[in-house]
């Protein structure tokens, strides 16, 4: 079991393996302050910021982490990244994150139709069990989105991780089984096809 640069995509949404060739449209979408609130690090900072983040990126191969520029394929535009990473390949288990979406198209078709790639992925092709999804734990707007996608809300892990500013993060972790993944397919599927 490995991730594969693979293109994932439906009728609306384009999930692409990331590119350099992305990067200056990566870093457009990544301009609003807004997207960068409660991560570690805004790497939409400046151009120098983004090379050398993707560049970083880029060390680690496709068997740890699979990168993903987010397309809008109705108007071609660039409107965020995620990405599949810490695949354990002896409990079967990744986790999703790492996702920013532009402003203009939060709380549209993009969330759904990409979390619903990934997760289809990774249940159907890669025959994971388990999904896991960990945001800040006062990132409301996050944890609300990872929540509609059905994912089940696990609970508060505190001071988990150091912040630049000196200050703890404790995480809110939600996680999608092999289990769940029928009906949550099934109700994502809904929803996708009452968007078109």
């Amino acid at each position: 079991m490995q991730f594969e640069k693979v293109t994932l995509q439906t009728d609306q949404v384009a999930l692409v393996p990331l590119e350099k060739d992305h990067l200056p449209a990566l870093l457009q979408a990544g301009q609003n302050p807004s997207i960068w609130q409660w991560v570690f690090e805004n790497y939409c900072l400046n151009e120098h910021t983004l090379v050398t983040w993707y560049q970083s990126s880029a060390q680690f191969d496709a068997k740890q982490q699979l990168v993903f520029a987010t397309f809008d394929k109705a108007t071609h535009t660039l409107v965020g990244t995620t990405r599949l990473f810490r695949l354990d390949t002896y409990n079967h288990s990744l986790e999703i994150g790492h996702t920013f979406i532009h402003p203009d198209w939060q709380r549209s078709h993009i969330n759904t139709h990409a979390k619903y790639l990934m997760l289809k992925y990774a249940f159907e092709t890669l025959g994971i069990v388990r999904v896991s999804f960990v945001t800040h734990e006062k990132n409301t707007r996050s944890r609300n989105a990872i929540s509609r996608l059905g994912a089940t809300f696990e609970g508060i892990i505190r001071k988990v991780r150091l912040l630049p500013s000196g200050t703890y993060r404790s995480s809110a972790q939600f996680s999608i089984t092999d289990d769940d993944w029928p009906t949550i397919k099934a109700t994502l599927e809904k929803i996708i096809e009452e968007q078109q």
